[in-house]
């Protein structure tokens, strides 16, 4: 394997995805060859049957992921039009019925805080930083930072953190709810690999399904919200999973369930 194809890895063990920034001498920055490297890892992760689910992380003590892109502009925009930043996790494979967990540690920055955003649950570490230094350099997110910033957090908070500029601690990123969790730093992929195991002990269907009813209420009128979460929620209780599923828990309890 060469350098070059080593700036991401995947590793699959069991029914989840390791997928991992491993640029550390350049804190995990996204450049042409990770942008490439992870649509490869998104497309394989999407389109294995026996993978349920993904974890995010960047190797190195310094960072998650910061933002590569030094120079911007129109002739940017216009590449990254067609497919969406970060392997295209930000816009174009986006809509993975998939979970995605990221767990985040010390440097998490611009387009590392769009790729973050992009997973579906974010963990800690409590020395992570998340920096929106971009705006200093007279730049706000354009691939989707913005708008899942403000479905995340909100408007009041989103103007707040694109608008000044600066960085917020992990404690602060959970109050923003911007970060599910916040743990020590050794605990960090052992609480994403908890919470994968949680979501993995449910029926893959009706995971999937409440997944793709959040992402397609987001933002629409009420009534719209209430006929496609009726629509969703019951197409999939005839399945054979679900119906053995609720039968097993009406006559023995829940046995799957873990304290």
């Amino acid at each position: 394997m060469t350098s070059v194809e080593s700036k991401v890895l995947y590793e699959k063990r069991g029914e989840i995805a390791y997928i991992t920034l491993n640029r550390p001498e350049k804190l995990n920055a996204i450049d042409n060859d990770v942008e490439e490297q992870l649509f490869q890892a998104w497309t394989r992760f999407r389109e294995d049957p026996d993978v349920r689910l993904a974890i995010l992380s960047g190797n190195g003590e310094k960072a998650f992921c910061v933002d590569g892109w030094t120079a911007g502009g129109p002739d940017l925009g216009r590449k990254m039009l067609s497919r969406g930043f970060a392997g295209g996790i930000t816009r174009g494979l986006h809509r993975t019925s998939k979970p995605i967990i990221a767990a985040l540690h010390g440097k998490v920055m611009g387009g590392g805080i769009e790729l973050a955003l992009a997973c579906d649950i974010r963990v800690a570490s409590d020395d992570a930083e998340f920096g929106f230094y971009h705006m200093r350099r007279g730049m706000h997110f354009a691939d989707g930072g913005i708008v899942r910033l403000v479905n995340t957090c909100g408007v009041g908070i989103a103007m707040e953190l694109e608008l000044m500029g600066e960085s917020i601690s992990a404690q602060r990123a959970k109050e923003c709810h911007l970060v599910n969790r916040v743990v020590p730093r050794e605990d960090l992929m052992a609480t994403a690999e908890d919470m994968a195991a949680k979501i993995l002990r449910n029926p893959r269907i009706a995971v999937e399904s409440a997944k793709e009813t959040i992402l397609e209420v987001v933002g629409r009128p009420l009534d719209d919200q209430l006929r496609l979460e009726c629509l969703y929620g019951y197409s999939i209780m005839g399945d054979p999973q679900i119906v053995e599923r609720r039968d097993s828990f009406l006559t023995q309890g829940d046995p799957v369930r873990k304290d």
